[in-house]
Order: C-alpha cells, then sequence, then structure tokens
C-alpha cells in the first residue's frame, strides 16, 4: 500500500489590530480627565506605537491600527510610519465618544470627518471603523448604516459578550454582514472580536483587559479552539498604552476602573511578544475583504 505524503495544513491567519488611543482617553476615565484637558496631559501614544512597530517589524507582522483622528491630527508622522510600514489604517472616530452618546447626525458628522482625515494624512483609504469601547448594540444598529452610507466597507464595534458597559451576546460570533440600508455604494461587513463559546455563553478571549488577566495558556487555547473547531480567524485587539506600565497614574479612580486599567501592564509587552510569534497575524482589510471580493 501506498501512503502518500500530505502537508500538513497552514496554519490560520488571524486578525492583529490596535486601538492607536492615549492612557488619558479611555472611557473609563471620561468622569476624571476632561476632554478639554487632553492637551496639557503628558502624551505616551508616540513613543508606545514605536516600541508597537518594532515589535511587529521584528516578527514580520502586518496588523490594522484604528486610530483616533484626534491623534493622527497631532501625530502625522507617525501615522504615516504605520502605513509606510505596511499596516493598514482605520478609524477609531475622532475623539473617542461612545456610539451610545452621539445622535445619528452627530455619529455621521464623526466618522465622515475621521475618514477624511485619515486619508489625508495616512495617503491610503481607510476601509474600516471600530466604535469606541465596543459602543454598537442592538439599541443603536442606525450606526452601520450609517458607517456604509460614508464609504466604509466593514466596522468591528459589536462584541457578542455581556459585559457592564457594552456588548451585543445574541449578535453573531463571526464575521456577517448585517442588514443595512444603503443609500449607495458596496454593503458593510461586522466583525467582531474574538469570543469562545462555552456551555452556550460566549467568553471574552480576543484581548484588551482579559488578555492582561487570563493566563496566557488560556488565551492562547481559547484562540486556538477558535481556529482549529470553529475554522475562523481570530481577532485580537490592544490599546499602546497598555505595554507602558510607566504611564502617568491617575488619582481618584474607583477600585474596579483601578484594577481594568492598569492590571499587570507590567507584563503585557513580553506576552505580545509571545503571541505574535505562537500565532499567524495579518491586517483586518486583507483577511476579511480582500478574499471575499477577489
Amino acid at each position: 500500500m501506498t501512503i502518500a505524503n500530505v502537508a500538513p495544513a497552514a496554519p490560520t491567519v488571524n486578525a492583529m489590530t490596535v486601538d492607536v488611543e492615549d492612557y488619558f482617553q479611555v472611557s473609563a476615565f471620561e468622569p476624571h480627565i476632561r476632554r478639554a484637558d487632553w492637551e496639557r496631559l503628558p502624551a505616551r501614544v508616540e513613543a508606545n506605537i514605536e516600541r508597537i512597530l518594532t515589535m511587529f517589524e521584528r516578527h514580520d507582522v502586518k496588523a490594522t491600527f484604528f486610530t483616533l483622528g484626534w491623534v493622527a491630527e497631532r501625530y502625522p508622522t507617525m501615522t504615516r510610519r504605520i502605513v509606510d510600514a505596511g499596516h493598514e489604517l482605520a478609524s477609531h472616530g475622532y475623539q473617542h465618544v461612545r456610539v451610545v452618546n452621539q445622535s445619528p447626525a452627530a455619529f455621521r458628522a464623526d466618522v465622515s470627518r475621521t475618514r477624511l482625515l485619515l486619508e489625508d494624512i495616512g495617503g491610503c483609504a481607510v476601509r474600516g471603523y471600530r466604535a469606541a469601547s465596543y459602543s454598537i448594540g442592538r439599541d443603536n444598529l442606525w450606526a452601520l448604516d450609517v458607517l456604509a452610507d460614508t464609504g466604509h466597507r466593514y466596522s468591528s464595534s459589536i462584541y457578542p459578550i455581556k459585559h457592564d458597559l457594552y456588548g451585543m451576546p445574541e449578535a453573531p460570533r463571526f464575521a456577517f454582514e448585517p442588514a443595512v440600508e444603503l443609500a449607495h455604494g458596496d454593503g458593510l461587513l461586522e466583525v467582531p472580536v474574538t469570543t469562545v463559546k462555552l456551555g452556550g455563553r460566549n467568553f471574552p478571549c480576543g484581548g484588551g483587559g482579559y488578555f492582561r488577566l487570563f493566563p496566557y495558556s488560556l488565551t492562547c487555547w481559547a484562540l486556538r479552539r477558535v481556529n482549529r473547531r470553529d475554522r475562523q480567524p481570530a481577532v485580537f485587539y490592544f490599546h499602546p498604552w497598555e505595554i507602558d506600565p510607566e504611564q502617568p497614574r491617575q488619582q481618584g479612580l474607583g477600585l474596579k476602573t483601578r484594577t481594568r486599567h492598569y492590571l499587570n501592564l507590567s507584563r503585557t509587552e513580553r506576552r505580545l511578544d509571545r503571541l505574535l510569534g505562537d500565532f499567524r497575524w495579518g491586517r483586518m482589510d486583507q483577511l476579511f475583504l480582500d478574499q471575499t471580493t477577489a
């Protein structure tokens, strides 16, 4: 009997994403830091992005950077560095305002302004959008219509989990085409951050504070389960401030906010470096748009 030599299946390419915002712009700090004070606070984002770009280059990883317009406007050289290094530039809105706090008209103005600004600075098309704090859900799905109508091709804004600040657990776990009413142009794809399904419930495993909280081995197990059992690419995210344990500490924070923001910051960069080597990673647009339109 002849046994054919069968090449092993190539590892799944997953999506690596960065939400480009500084430490003082996170939603949890809104009650403590006024937007009017952002300009006078010591900025850390540029130096942190440089460290991230170096880490990605070392592992030959291309990623998607969901970037605040406010940040890109003040750091155009950094923004162009992202594009010149071969990464995707995508929108995170202008000033990290949660969509639940915006009217449809205000949201349209925000995403239109940010997309044009990023395209002008980066010199490239901007096709993706991620809402601040995953703030699109069952009560404001109109935002997806606005995104499609303003020329965006995909969103990564619905988190299919139960959370005290956001989440739509009944949403699909993997990329789907929502029913949007298009005035013109192509459709919109929604690409959620990855969850693992256990006992009929979705659990987060796609980065952020959960990556800092859970043991590294648990994150790897969950991502591999999604790749092998669900046969789907994972979507992972983190923020530049999460690799920066030396960032200025805010005073007057509650225990929950303080724990969520500062937990294990000193370990995150090492964990990310390991994660980049343990899995294959790519850009959102190339994984979810280019393959479907080829």
